[in-house]
C-alpha cells in the first residue's frame, strides 16, 4: 500500500460530499488515546484528565511500539470498508514526530492493495510544527484542532500547566499546517468562556480563513451530578447555535462548513447519520487506552465499563462483549417526552452524555433537550429550503453528468431514440438525454 492509499475520506470529513457510505453491524472505528490522559495544557474544563486515576503506577503514559502494531494489524484484518483511526488524548503529539512515522509505516506494512485507511488526529496544535505538518499532509491525516475562538476567550480556560495562555502556541501549530495545506477543522468547545458571544467567535474564525468549525457543547458535571461552572445549559446552547446559523445562512452555506449543519443536512436527505450522536445505539467506535485496554465511548472510560485488552482480546469477541452491548442498547433508552417530539429523528434522544446524571439513567431528557429544540424549530424551513435545493442540484449534476458520458459514448455511434440511453440511467435515450 503506497502512501497514496492513506487518506482521511472518513473521519468528521466535512470537505466530501455528503453522502451515504453504508454501515453494517461489524463497521467500526477506533479512537486511540497514545498517551492516555497526559497533556501539557491543562484547560479547566477538560473531562479526560482525572482518567490518569486508571494508571496510577506510572507518572506519565506512552503507548508501546509492541501494543500499537497490535492495534493496527488486527484492525485492518476486520473487513472494514474503510479503517479509521483517531488520534486523541490528552495531547496525542507528545508522542513525537517519529510516533506517527511508524503509525503510517505499520499501515502499509498491513494494508494491502486496495485497503483504504482514514486518519484523524485531534490536537491542541501547540506542539505541531514543520515536520510534524508535512507528515501529516503526506498520509493526508485529517486534524481537528482544539480553538475556542480570539484569545481573550480562548485563554480563559485553555491554558498550559504553569497557568500560561496557549492561543498564541495554536496559531503557530495552525500556520505550519497551513503552509503544508494540511486539511483542518476547528473544534470550539462552547463554555461559560465563549456561549454568550458566537458573533465575536464565529467572525473570528471566518476572518481568519477557518471555514471549517465544529461547535462541541461544554456540559460537565460532578460527582453529585450538578453541573460545573463553566458547563452551558440548554437554553444557552440554543441561542448559541440560533446565532451561529444566522451568521452562516445564507451568505456562507457555500463557504462555510459547520458539522452540525451537516449533519442535519444528511440525515433530512438521506435518513443516514455521520455523527454518533444521531444514531440510535452507541455501539459505532472503540476507545483504546495507552495500553491496550479498551472502553465503549470517551466520555465513559471507567474501570466498570472496561471491555478487555487488545493484547488479549479479538475484537470479534469485543464487538459481541455483553457490557459493550448493554453500553449500546443504552441509547434507545430514552425518555418517554421524546416519543412525541417533533424532532427526535435529528436527535434519538442526543448523546448519552448529555443524559446520564444525577441519578444516572439514560431515561433523563437531555440536559441540552430545550436548547436544541429551540435550534431546530428556529431552522426547520431553511434547512427545508436547504434539503430541497440540494437534491436540485444533484440532479443538475447528474443530468450534466449524463450528458457528458452521451457525448464520449456517442462520438461517431448514431443513438436511437428507443435505445437505452448511453449515460447509463437505465432509460431510454428519448426520456433522458435525448429530451
Amino acid at each position: 500500500m503506497d502512501p497514496e492509499s492513506i487518506n482521511a475520506i472518513a473521519i468528521n470529513d466535512q470537505r466530501k460530499k455528503i453522502e451515504d457510505l453504508g454501515r453494517d453491524s461489524l463497521q467500526f472505528s477506533l479512537l486511540i488515546k497514545p498517551v492516555s490522559a497526559d497533556c501539557n495544557l491543562h484547560c479547566t474544563y477538560c473531562f479526560y484528565l482525572e482518567k490518569s486515576s486508571l494508571y496510577p503506577a506510572y507518572k506519565t503514559h506512552r503507548m508501546s511500539e509492541t501494543v500499537l502494531e497490535k492495534i493496527i494489524s488486527s484492525y485492518i484484518h476486520t473487513g472494514q470498508s474503510v479503517y479509521s483511526f483517531i488520534w486523541q488524548g490528552g495531547e496525542p503529539t507528545l508522542m513525537g514526530l517519529e510516533f506517527f512515522q511508524k503509525v503510517t509505516d505499520l499501515q502499509m506494512k498491513h494494508g494491502g492493495p486496495g485497503v483504504r485507511v482514514a486518519n484523524g488526529l485531534q490536537t491542541n496544535g501547540t506542539l505541531i510544527h514543520n515536520a510534524f505538518a508535512e507528515h501529516l499532509a503526506r498520509y493526508k491525516f485529517l486534524v481537528g484542532c482544539s480553538l475556542d475562538g480570539p484569545a481573550d476567550i480562548h485563554d480563559r480556560y485553555r491554558r498550559t500547566n504553569g497557568d500560561k495562555p496557549s492561543h498564541a502556541a495554536v496559531l503557530k501549530g495552525i500556520n505550519a499546517l497551513k503552509r503544508r495545506q494540511v486539511e483542518f477543522n476547528i473544534l470550539v468547545l462552547v463554555s461559560q468562556a465563549n456561549v454568550h458571544r458566537a458573533q465575536d467567535v464565529y467572525r473570528y474564525l471566518v476572518d481568519q480563513g477557518f471555514h471549517y468549525h465544529q461547535y462541541i457543547p461544554c456540559v460537565e458535571f460532578d460527582e453529585k451530578g450538578r453541573p460545573q461552572p463553566f458547563s452551558i445549559t440548554g437554553p444557552e446552547w440554543g441561542d448559541f447555535m440560533c446565532q451561529i446559523f444566522d451568521l452562516w445562512y445564507p451568505r456562507d452555506i457555500y463557504k462555510v462548513s459547520v458539522r452540525y449543519f451537516d449533519s442535519i443536512l444528511q440525515k433530512l436527505l438521506y435518513g443516514t447519520a455521520n455523527v454518533c450522536t444521531l444514531e440510535n445505539n452507541c455501539c459505532q467506535y472503540f476507545v483504546v487506552e495507552y495500553n491496550g485496554d479498551i472502553y465503549p465511548c470517551d466520555f465513559f472510560v471507567k474501570e466498570k465499563l472496561k471491555l478487555g485488552n487488545i493484547l488479549e482480546d479479538s475484537w470479534k469477541l469485543l464487538l459481541n462483549s455483553p457490557i459493550y452491548r448493554k453500553f449500546g442498547i443504552q441509547k434507545s433508552q430514552w425518555n418517554s417526552a421524546c416519543d412525541m417530539c417533533d424532532y427526535f429523528n435529528l436527535c434519538h434522544g442526543d448523546c448519552l452524555k448529555y443524559r446520564i446524571y444525577g441519578d444516572y439513567t439514560s431515561r433523563n431528557l437531555s440536559w441540552l433537550c430545550v436548547g436544541r429544540q429551540q435550534f431546530l424549530e428556529y431552522t426547520r424551513e431553511k434547512f427545508q429550503t436547504l434539503t430541497e435545493n440540494t437534491r436540485t442540484q444533484q440532479c443538475q449534476d447528474r443530468l450534466a453528468e449524463g450528458q457528458q458520458k452521451v457525448k464520449t459514448h456517442s462520438k461517431g455511434v448514431s443513438v436511437g431514440r428507443n435505445q437505452p440511453c448511453p449515460c447509463g440511467s437505465g432509460k431510454k435515450f428519448k426520456k433522458c438525454c435525448g429530451r
